[in-house]
């Protein structure tokens, strides 16, 4: 089924765009939730008519996206965790405890902007990026020490 979006959704495209989705997704999740409508000739049109108003909207959200991935670009999180004698974690750092860390900093991030590969599982320095909007991602260092 062919829809216009709504809003940004990270896995679709941005609003405005037309994309083809499950009939199930659209019909269960996208059109109730308001995020998006069926392209239909009106619609289409509709959205014609408020390019003007959806390109600026984009923009506003590309320049907060760059502003926040200037003030990410500099962050260090420091996170302490029990380790063997060979210098490996006996649990690991996951993106939760990232999330902990930069909050702490106050730096809200969702989960799924923390592009964490793998478990960390070693002490060392570590480069995660940070999904902030699309092809902005902005690397944060992960600094994993022994606890004392």
């Amino acid at each position: 089924m062919k829809v216009i979006l709504n809003e940004t959704i990270e896995a679709l495209g941005i609003i405005g765009s037309e994309v083809t989705v499950s009939d199930g997704y659209a019909r269960n999740y996208l059109l109730p939730q308001g995020k998006a409508l069926a392209a239909t000739p009106q619609n289409l049109k509709k959205i014609k008519g408020q390019r003007k108003k959806i390109d600026l909207q984009i923009a506003k959200e590309r320049k907060l996206a760059e502003e926040m991935a200037e003030q990410l670009k500099d962050v260090a999180c420091t996170i302490s965790a029990k380790v063997s004698n060979e210098n490996k974690l006996y649990g690991s750092i996951t993106v939760n405890n990232i999330i902990d860390n930069l909050a702490k900093q106050d730096i809200q991030v969702e989960k799924r902007m923390v592009l964490l590969q793998s478990p960390i599982k070693e002490v060392g320095s570590y480069k995660v990026p940070i999904r902030v909007y699309a092809e902005v991602e902005p690397e944060i260092t992960v600094e994993v020490v022994p606890e004392a």
